[in-house]
């Protein structure tokens, strides 16, 4: 029996399907290889250049195939010519550029964000994996009209003002998000941190793309836009360190022992260091007489806390022996007099 074209045609159609296959095979050993390797180099070239090869094999197979072994009607022939082919090309060699870029972004970007506390840069690395795939098929698209020369202007156009219409429309989440990526580069604060912005305090419990979110200390949540973040004075009680400096105001009637009040102070500060777990013995507690009040003498009284969540303990504390020390001592704490004075005429 002779062989025809047709026969010869199906043989070359059936050998690509093999080699398709044998490659598919031999792509999933080499996936599970690369899994067990440390690098994720291996795994990031395999992902990109592994199934768009496979592909390529069935779609020469077929083309050469049909190109030269069956008939085409001559309607169809237009099927052949080259820009379609390098249509093609575009295609697979835009499948293997997003599958580089997405994979690259993946598993190096999460690699960096793991190893921060917060959560915003891996939203942030997800946004990056989303808008690169985007654009890369975009301009794909483009490519692949401008080759069969359709008149991409309008559409260059449109997208334009969709564009400009778009950002308008966005510029406060773009703002927020921005912010957030600066908050992530400049780090003036990380999850479980205590900070001040304007009149709320309490501490960083979620950093996200468009807003931060923080638990005061009424255990009420406040969210903040990452815009007004990055625009704000922060002040940051858990830097550079944990442990804070509190300062408590102390006044005394005007006739006291000053240095009987300063020497009580400073007993008070040194047994809250050695009796109360919430105050440091290093740096040692100071008292300081800063100045003559309208009705009082004021004093400072300096101890360091272990950590700046033990602020209301240490005032409670150092307050209730102040309070104590001072009546066995018969130094009053005064408060706000005025003196009245009538002249008779």
């Amino acid at each position: 029996m002779a062989i025809t074209s047709e026969i010869i045609a199906v043989g070359i159609m059936i050998a690509g399907v093999i080699i398709a296959f044998i490659l598919y095979e031999v792509y999933r050993w080499l996936q599970k290889r690369a899994t067990a390797t440390e690098s994720k180099l291996d795994d990031i070239l395999l992902i990109a250049f592994g199934k768009p090869f496979i592909i390529l094999v069935l779609f020469f197979s077929f083309y050469i195939a049909i190109r030269y072994f069956i008939p085409i009607p001559e309607n169809y022939t237009w099927i052949f010519e080259s820009q379609y082919l390098t249509a093609f090309y575009i295609i697979i060699g835009t499948w293997v550029v997003s599958n580089l870029t997405y994979n690259i972004i993946a598993f190096y970007g999460k690699m960096f964000a793991g190893k921060t506390d917060t959560d915003l840069d891996d939203r942030i690395i997800s946004l990056f994996e989303l808008g690169a795939k985007y654009v890369i098929w975009f301009i794909a698209l483009l490519l692949i009209l401008s080759t069969l020369e359709i008149d991409i202007t309008p559409l260059i156009a449109g997208a334009g003002i969709i564009g400009l219409a778009f950002a308008l429309a966005a510029q406060d989440i773009i703002s927020n998000f921005f912010g957030g990526a600066m908050i992530m580069v400049d780090k003036p604060f990380k999850l479980g941190d205590r900070i001040q912005i304007d009149t709320f305090i309490g501490d960083v419990v979620a950093i996200g793309p468009r807003s931060t979110r923080m638990q005061t200390l009424d255990y009420q949540l406040v969210t903040v836009p990452n815009s007004k973040m990055a625009t704000s004075v922060i002040i940051n009680y858990a830097l550079p360190e944990a442990r804070l400096k509190i300062k408590i105001p102390v006044s005394v009637a005007y006739g006291s022992d000053v240095a009987r009040v300063r020497s009580i102070l400073l007993d008070i500060g040194k047994e809250a260091a050695a009796r109360s777990e919430y105050v440091l013995e290093d740096p040692q507690p100071a008292v300081y007489f800063l100045e003559f009040g309208e009705s009082s003498l004021n004093f400072t009284l300096v101890v360091w806390a272990r950590t700046f969540t033990l602020v209301w303990e240490v005032q409670d504390f150092i307050n209730s022996r102040v309070d104590e020390r001072f009546r066995e001592a018969g130094i009053e704490i005064p408060f706000p007099q005025m003196d009245v004075h009538l002249r008779k005429t």
